[in-house]
């Protein structure tokens, strides 16, 4: 069997679902407080996870995003705990595949963009970043709050 990542993706009642062996597949959960200090405690455990599966052509771009995902939970989620996932692809897969990052906070409402940022403001811009970097992002609704996950191609 192939350490490679299989997906099977398709849509229920308008959400894209993924489905995927996990088998062949490294993942890792956090849970952190909601507060400012979560947000380099983040972005350090992705970092090293990252470097401990051999990922280091992502790293850079996920500890970016990661940052300004949970600064949003943190702004935003209402103050409850902020649990983050990573998934990757398998040991002996070659560095190729995706990695897929999750963050779950308490606050139900989608992010919106900013209608103007300019150059001076200091936030505002988490989600032309998504666009720019991921390969893919999204949110879906959860029992308690929501999911923003985003996703980056390993190069290989």
């Amino acid at each position: 069997m192939s350490s490679v990542v299989r997906w099977a993706v398709g849509l229920f009642r308008g959400e894209v679902v993924v489905v995927l062996d996990a088998r062949e597949t490294h993942r890792a959960d956090w849970t952190f407080p909601s507060s400012p200090r979560a947000v380099p405690a983040a972005r350090s455990a992705v970092v090293r996870r990252l470097e401990q599966w051999g990922l280091d052509g992502v790293r850079d771009t996920a500890a970016l995003l990661v940052t300004e995902v949970i600064t949003n939970s943190v702004r935003h989620g209402r103050g409850g705990p902020i649990d983050l996932a990573i998934l990757g692809p398998g040991p002996g897969g070659g560095g190729q595949g995706t990695v897929r990052i999750e963050v779950r906070d308490e606050d139900p409402l989608p992010p919106r963009p900013r209608e103007e940022v300019r150059p001076e403001d200091e936030s505002g811009r988490g989600l032309l970043l998504l666009t720019s970097f991921a390969r893919a992002w999204g949110v879906h609704p959860g029992p308690r709050g929501k999911t923003v996950w985003f996703e980056l191609a390993v190069p290989g």
